[in-house]
C-alpha cells in the first residue's frame, strides 16, 4: 500500500495518508502528479522491457502523447546486484533536475522524499504507482539496502538521469526506507 508522510524539516511527523485519493490530492498540491495503472497483460518477475512496454502501452503512449519523451525503458534492481550500494548512495542525497522526473513502478517500492517549501513529503511508491517530480523540486530517492523494484523511466532528454546536488544535508535527518517500511509491517 501508498504511504504519504508529511514532515517539517526537522523530520518531525505532521501527517500520513494512505488513500490513493489523499495522497493524489496532497502531493498535487506541491505539483507533483500521482497515479495507479494496471496491466494489461499479466507480467514474469523476468519480464523483459519490451514485455513490460507492451503491457503498459496505452498508458506509456498516452505520456508520450501528452510530453513528448524521447527515451523510455525499464529499469530494475535485485537485493543481489554487486552495486546495489552505491547505486543507492548516488540518490540518497538531496538534488534537483532540469527535467522532471517521471517512474511507473511495475514492481517493488521506493520512497521518494520531496523537499517543498519547508515541508517534506515522503511518498512510498509501490507496484503500480506513477510519480511524476517536477523540474526543479528538490528530493531524494531510497530504495533501501536489498533494492527490489522494477521502474519504467521516462525522458524528454537524450542524456537521461542528470542531477544537481543541492549540498544540503537534510536528507540525513529523515527516516531510511528501510526504517519506514519496517514502521509500516
Amino acid at each position: 500500500m501508498s504511504i504519504l508522510r508529511i514532515y517539517d524539516e526537522q523530520a518531525r511527523e505532521l501527517e500520513r495518508h494512505s488513500r490513493h485519493e489523499d495522497i493524489t490530492s496532497r502531493l498535487r498540491e506541491i505539483g507533483v502528479a500521482f497515479e495507479r495503472w494496471e496491466a494489461s497483460q499479466a507480467l514474469t518477475v523476468s519480464a523483459a522491457q519490451e514485455e513490460v512496454l507492451a503491457a503498459y502501452r496505452a498508458q506509456v503512449d498516452r505520456l508520450n502523447a501528452d510530453y513528448g519523451f524521447t527515451s523510455v525503458d525499464v529499469v530494475s534492481l535485485r537485493p543481489d546486484h554487486p552495486d546495489r550500494a552505491a547505486m543507492r548512495g548516488k540518490f540518497l542525497n538531496e538534488h534537483t533536475h532540469d527535467d522532471f522526473e517521471v517512474r511507473f513502478f511495475v514492481e517493488g517500492k521506493g520512497i521518494f522524499y520531496l523537499h517543498a517549501t519547508d515541508r517534506v513529503h515522503a511518498i512510498l511508491c509501490e507496484r503500480g504507482d506513477l510519480i511524476s517530480v517536477p523540474a526543479g523540486t528538490r528530493h531524494w530517492f531510497d530504495m533501501g539496502t536489498a533494492p527490489d523494484f522494477k521502474c519504467i523511466r521516462f525522458f524528454t532528454k537524450p542524456e537521461g538521469w542528470v542531477g544537481s546536488f543541492t549540498g544540503s544535508e537534510i536528507s540525513q535527518r529523515f527516516p531510511t526506507f528501510d526504517n519506514l517500511v519496517r514502521a509500516a509491517a
